[in-house]
């Protein structure tokens, strides 16, 4: 893909892995219900500690300096949120918090490596660009789609791809405005890009289908079933597999990205009287390990992606959802 220009705003989107990181592999886990933040380490899968964020906390991502975290604040319809909490993930404390427009329910996260983020404004149907060093939002883009929830962008920084839950799309931003609408099914709101940047892949919840973007040519190329809801979407980083969460049937789908075939799932399976809707997703530098998180169940189950199985399960707190790590 062709470098972008200087015109172009928007830099490279993901973890960076040349990045200082914390002492230990440590995950993020958003726990909704308590308003809380658990940082586990994940060598002896306990718990370090546990930080007061914004009021429903669902999305975080760890910023380019490999150990600072970013919480989206979402709030709930009473109480919409306007904030991003800012932790030391290392230190295991609350460092700052980013006031955003009112009204703004922020969801959706991803790290640039020039220490900006990108941040969905789901309230505002727009996608922020934000500094958190100066702790002010630089930019607001609309998208004139409704419930603007999951972003990604592509690795050259050229383009930004937004999964629009309540119009069942993908918005295209480059630069500074939406340059496009791509219909993909009922319910968009998983999204990952591929580590080459060719492709984007959207989970369609209520559609259970999967759309595969061109990310180039904006073009729809494939559309996959899988059962049931799904919701989240990984691509491993050596591109072979897409991992798609599916909420209903409490499972992990196994996608061969090459192909678009299944290639398995995981069930999370459930302790009695637990319900195990599965939710957000995180996966390794090194490819082999995963973590989903068990929503209704409140645990976090560890996956080993080379036999496709569960090997342990995290207890933070209630709700957990979204996922982010700082990894050495």
């Amino acid at each position: 893909m062709r470098a972008p220009t200087a015109a172009l705003l928007l830099l490279v989107a993901g973890a960076v892995a040349a990045a200082p990181a914390a002492a230990a592999d440590r995950l993020v886990i958003l726990n909704k219900s308590d308003d809380t933040a658990t940082i586990v380490d994940t060598d002896g899968g306990k718990a370090v500690a546990t930080i007061p964020v914004g009021h429903g906390p669902h999305e975080a991502a760890v910023l380019s300096d490999g150990r600072t975290a970013a919480v989206s604040d979402y709030g709930d319809r009473e109480k919409p949120g306007h904030t991003v909490t800012l932790l030391d993930v290392e230190k295991g404390v609350k460092i700052g918090a980013i006031e955003l427009p009112a009204g703004a329910r922020p969801h959706g996260l991803a790290a640039l490596p020039d220490g900006r983020l990108l941040v969905t404004a789901e309230g505002l149907k727009e996608l922020l660009v934000v500094d958190p060093k100066a702790r002010r939002v630089e930019q607001r883009i609309p998208t004139f789609q409704d419930v603007s929830h999951m972003v990604v962008a592509t690795p050259d920084g050229a383009r930004a791809f937004v999964a629009n839950i309540g119009s069942g799309s993908v918005t295209v931003v480059e630069g500074r405005k939406a340059i496009r609408q791509i219909p993909t099914g009922k319910g968009a709101e998983g999204i990952a890009i591929t580590p080459d940047g060719r492709q984007v892949w959207v989970a369609n919840r209520e559609a259970d289908t999967l759309t595969v973007i061109d990310a180039r040519s904006l073009d729809v190329i494939a559309a996959v079933p899988v059962a049931s809801f799904p919701i989240r979407v990984k691509i491993t980083p050596d591109g072979r597999h897409a991992l798609v969460s599916c909420a209903r049937s409490g499972e992990v789908a196994v996608f061969d990205v090459a192909t678009r075939e299944p290639v398995g799932r995981i069930s999370i399976g459930a302790a009695p009287g637990e319900r195990p809707e599965v939710v957000g997703l995180l996966v390794a530098p090194d490819g082999r390990r995963a973590w989903v998180a068990a929503t209704k169940a409140d645990v976090v189950a560890a996956l080993d992606l080379e036999k496709l199985a569960v090997v342990g399960r995290l207890v933070a707190g209630k709700e957990p959802d979204g996922l982010a790590g700082a990894f050495r």
